[in-house]
């Protein structure tokens, strides 16, 4: 009996050891094993070490969703942003979706300090309401790219108001180009210029990429204070030019202030969320997708423990 249980644990960690490089299937080839069964084997393996991540440690967290298939159906992630070890994954991205989680929280009696959100009112609402002495911190690149969808807006609007055929095939013409930083356009292709001369016909075009341009530098500054008063000063001039999409992010902005004033206190981000996303489309493409929802979960709760980190 005893020879039996090593056999059978040395055979689920050759078969863990596999689907780190194969899909089921393929082991399911080699061992002339049902596809079932190595499934189940990597299955009770991941639920045993897997299953309920420790949370007593927890200090700095990043929650943010991933799309599971087309159609909008997404899944919530909770990440340990000091070890990378993922927490916790829940159906949806509505209300109620991260109940499960702050129970355990709380039983754990964890300190969180700091939460990476973006701003999703979902979230913030069930931050506040469940970890009330956690500072909640905007993401710098949810912030940059909304910036960039209302840069968007004014494009597309001062497109469809120009009357100048020429002005209106320049503006499309480098609709693009407003997107990219200034340290990223191209010299050789007379990227800078051909922005350049865009920017010069249109006077809400041109306050709309220097807004962007400025925006950057709000992380740069030295300390809180000087952060703070940057933000209150971008903010005015956003207000200044009477661009509709350009006022509106602004008072986005203004209204969540505190939390991203917060990242000078607590650096952090969403930014490995983004990371494990795109290891999770990989795992995803590589198993041509998951039908049982409780093993995707499991997988992605080992998906950043690598091979070794497998075989405890």
């Amino acid at each position: 009996m005893l020879m039996k249980k090593r056999y059978t644990h040395r055979l689920g960690h050759y078969i863990i050891c596999l689907l780190e490089e194969v899909t089921v299937q393929d082991v399911s080839n080699w061992l002339k094993m049902s596809w079932h069964t190595v499934k189940e084997i990597d299955k009770t393996y991941l639920q045993k070490h897997f299953g309920k991540p420790t949370l007593r440690d927890v200090k700095y967290i990043a929650i943010d969703e991933f799309a599971v298939s087309k159609g909008h159906t997404y899944k919530t992630v909770v990440l340990n942003l000091e070890t990378s070890q993922v927490l916790y994954i829940g159906d949806g991205r509505q209300k109620g979706c991260l109940d499960h989680f702050w129970k355990r929280l709380r039983d754990a009696r964890a300190r969180v300090k700091a939460v990476a959100i973006d701003m999703w009112a979902v979230y913030i609402e069930a931050v506040m309401a469940n970890l009330p002495k956690a500072k909640i911190v905007y993401d710098r690149f949810h912030i940059v790219r909304n910036f960039n969808r209302a840069l968007d807006d004014v494009c597309r609007s001062v497109f469809q108001q120009e009357t100048d055929l020429n002005k209106r095939r320049l503006i499309k013409g480098t609709r693009w180009l407003l997107l990219k930083n200034s340290d990223n356009l191209n010299a050789e292709k007379s990227e800078m210029q051909r922005l350049a001369e865009a920017l010069k016909v249109n006077q809400p075009l041109a306050a709309a990429y220097y807004l962007k341009e400025e925006l950057q530098q709000l992380w740069l500054e030295p300390t809180l204070d000087a952060a703070r008063k940057f933000l209150n000063s971008w903010i005015k001039k956003a207000h200044s030019t009477g661009v509709f999409a350009l006022k509106k992010f602004a008072n986005s902005l203004a209204a969540h202030r505190s939390g991203i004033i917060n990242w000078f206190e607590h650096q952090i981000s969403t930014g490995p969320l983004e990371g494990l996303n795109n290891k999770i489309k990989v795992m995803k493409r590589r198993a041509y997708g998951y039908r049982d929802q409780e093993y995707f979960s499991l997988k992605i709760y080992a998906i950043n423990e690598g091979r070794y980190g497998l075989l405890r």
